[in-house]
Order: structure tokens, then C-alpha cells, then sequence
């Protein structure tokens, strides 16, 4: 039998009620103590504007920044039991599922349609997916979500190194999304990215007559423990799937894919030729 979570994104969002508390708090936390938010900056390594966006609920402050400011400013663990919450918060409700789970990893496959997948993304291409999202998100909401996307690539440097590998359509590629600038900014990073021992990145061409995934993206995950789980999202709605049918299916496909696909090495010369273009 299938197992799934369905989630919906009308649960709350960021820049709404936790990060806001968490903003109150340390500001009474800072004021308490006496401090300018500069001063609080300098101890936690933030601007003083960021230590206001924190206040204000515009931003939410990783678990590092927490764990400092609860030191520097005495809060015997006040600010800091906001850190699972607020980890929750980073992310629209449909992929908080999947967002734990890709912390603890130990494998991380997907194939990609539409966008460049949101590990591989730099600041300013990201900032143009969100931007274009209808209906529009605000301005809080956006960078919010920039930070907790960008935030995500901790996984490409954790130890032991996870497997990661990526199947993109070339379209993907090709979509200059955010202007020429952002677009180039984006190739190089995948350059980058590319170059990464425990990274793959493949790319499908379009003049490809066979295809094993034409139902759509989807993201296999292996955990520690040995668990496999296959991540799909539409809309606002996503499913994580745990029965071995569904997974195995999802697995076949990728396999396929991978064989079907242009090689890693094939796939960053395009990237460079398409570079070369520009």
C-alpha cells in the first residue's frame, strides 16, 4: 500500500507569526542587555541592517545566529527553542517534508523539467523564479525564501559527502530567465557545480526520441539508514512516497534517464558552449 504525505501551502508562511515572535523576542533579549543591534552584529559576524530584518520579522536567522545570540545576549535557551520551528518556517508548507529529509541525505537524485533545480541555483536566479511566481509574493517573502534556498546548499560540502546527481532538460538550459546576466551568472554556477567529486549533472537533449520520464519531475532520496523515498511536487501540492512499488518505479525511470541522457562530461560541454554563445 502507498504511503504518502500530501501538504498544501496554506499553512503558514514565511514572514508571518513565528518569525515574527522570534523578532520580538530578541529584540527585547537585546535591549535587555543593552546593546545597538551593530554591537549584536559584530558578536554573531551580521550587519546591523540584518540584525533589524531579524527583529522584524523580514528574515529568518539560521540556527547558527540563533545559537550565538541566545549566548551573547543571556537568553538561557529562550531563542534557541525557536530553532526547529523556525527551520520549519524557511520553507512553503508543501516541501517542509521533503526539506527534512534532504538534511539527512545520503543520496539525492532528480530529474528537472521546468528550472534549474533549486541546489544548483545561484542568489540571483533564484530571486528571479520567486519573483515570478503568480500570484506574486511579497518583497519579505522573496528574500526569505532566497536565503533558505541558498541555505540549502550546505549539503553539497556536509561529511560524509552525499551522492548527488542531476537530470535537467535542455530547454531548461536554454531559458534566459532573469535576463542574459542572471542566465550566464547561472551557467557558470553549474560549471561550478559540475566539478563537485560526489556531483553529477546530465543533461537531456532535446532531439532525444526516447524519453523515460515524461510523467514529470521527481527527486529519489536515500537516508541513512537505508531508507528510499521518491519526492513529487505539482502546484502547491507535494507527495513523498515510501512504498517500495512506487519508489522502484521511480527508480527504473531515473536509471533510464541517466542512459538516455547526454554523459556528465558531454553535459558541461554544452554548458560551456552555450556559455560561448552568450
Amino acid at each position: 500500500m502507498s504511503e504518502e504525505v500530501q501538504e498544501s501551502e496554506g499553512e503558514s508562511e514565511p514572514g508571518s507569526g513565528m518569525p515574527v515572535a522570534f523578532g520580538r523576542l530578541l529584540k527585547r533579549f537585546r535591549t535587555q542587555a543593552g546593546m545597538e543591534r551593530a554591537q549584536l552584529g559584530s558578536l554573531t559576524g551580521y550587519s546591523a541592517a540584518t540584525i533589524a530584518s531579524f527583529e522584524q520579522g523580514r528574515r529568518i536567522p539560521s540556527a547558527k545566529f540563533i545559537v550565538r545570540a541566545d549566548e551573547v545576549l543571556n537568553a538561557c535557551g529562550a531563542l534557541a527553542d525557536f530553532i526547529e520551528d523556525l527551520e520549519k518556517a524557511q520553507y512553503p508548507a508543501f516541501f517542509r517534508g521533503a526539506a527534512k529529509l534532504e538534511r539527512e541525505a545520503v543520496g539525492w537524485h532528480v530529474y528537472d523539467a521546468l528550472v534549474v533545480n533549486g541546489l544548483l541555483q545561484t542568489e540571483d536566479y533564484a530571486r528571479a523564479v520567486f519573483t515570478m511566481r503568480r500570484p506574486p509574493l511579497d518583497e519579505t517573502t522573496i528574500e526569505q525564501r532566497v536565503t533558505a534556498r541558498l541555505a540549502r546548499q550546505e549539503i553539497f560540502g556536509r561529511k560524509p559527502m552525499p551522492t548527488i546527481s542531476f537530470v535537467m532538460e535542455e530547454c531548461v538550459l536554454r531559458k534566459r530567465l532573469g535576463g542574459p546576466a542572471v542566465w550566464r551568472g547561472q551557467l557558470e554556477q553549474l560549471l561550478l557545480s559540475g566539478q563537485r567529486p560526489n556531483v553529477e549533472i546530465q543533461v537531456m537533449p532535446d532531439d532525444r526520441e526516447e524519453h523515460a520520464a515524461l510523467s514529470g519531475p521527481f527527486t529519489l532520496i536515500e537516508t541513512e539508514k537505508g531508507r528510499r523515498i521518491a519526492y513529487t511536487e505539482v502546484h502547491r501540492y507535494s507527495r513523498l512516497f515510501t512504498d517500495r512499488q512506487t519508489v522502484r518505479e521511480l527508480e527504473d525511470q531515473y536509471g533510464l534517464l541517466r542512459a538516455q541522457a547526454m554523459s556528465p562530461r558531454e553535459s558541461l560541454a554544452l554548458v560551456e558552449k552555450l556559455l560561448g554563445e552568450s
